[in-house]
């Protein structure tokens, strides 16, 4: 399988990137839950489906504790999770509060990895590598354009001028 893309062309006027064209991802329109991850992991894995669903039930109620406490939580081979947050502005420092705080959200950060893309000699004769930062978890997704009706991401980059 692959990640599913169709062809989508910018049409914003007062866009640099008007009229060309990019990729978008398009989604199943099923969410996976997690009775059918559970059920996946338990073939890669020697534990029962019902364990992984206790463990998962459970990691939300614990990332939740971690995050009160002011920590960031490391999934390894996924990433970093984190509190985010927007606050009012206020014009004096003894009015800032937890009061301020209007949004809250998790910010996810990916793990990578280091992959050399290639080489060079400098003038002084050491060699400097080129390198890319790779996310773990998409790094060796393939792609693969559809025409199939799927559910296309709204507001996307694509169409406000690409990445």
């Amino acid at each position: 399988m692959s990640q599913k893309f169709i062809k989508v062309q910018n049409k914003n006027l007062r866009s640099n990137a008007f009229g060309k064209w990019y990729a978008q991802a398009v989604y199943d329109k099923k969410f996976v839950e997690t009775k059918q991850l559970a059920e996946f992991i338990q073939t890669q894995a020697s534990v029962k489906r019902s364990d992984i669903i206790a463990v998962l039930d459970e990691l939300g109620a614990a990332m939740k504790h971690f995050f009160e406490m002011g920590q960031k939580v490391r999934l390894d081979g996924i990433g970093i999770f984190r509190v985010g947050f927007s606050s009012i502005g206020v014009s004096k420092p003894e009015d800032v509060g937890a009061q301020n705080i209007t949004t809250r959200r998790v910010i996810f950060i990916p793990e990578t990895t280091r992959i050399v893309t290639g080489q060079s000699q400098r003038s002084n004769g050491t060699i400097a590598q080129k390198y890319a930062n790779a996310k773990m978890l998409v790094k060796d997704v393939t792609f693969e354009e559809t025409h199939e009706n799927a559910v296309a991401v709204e507001n996307t980059n694509a169409q406000e001028g690409g990445e």
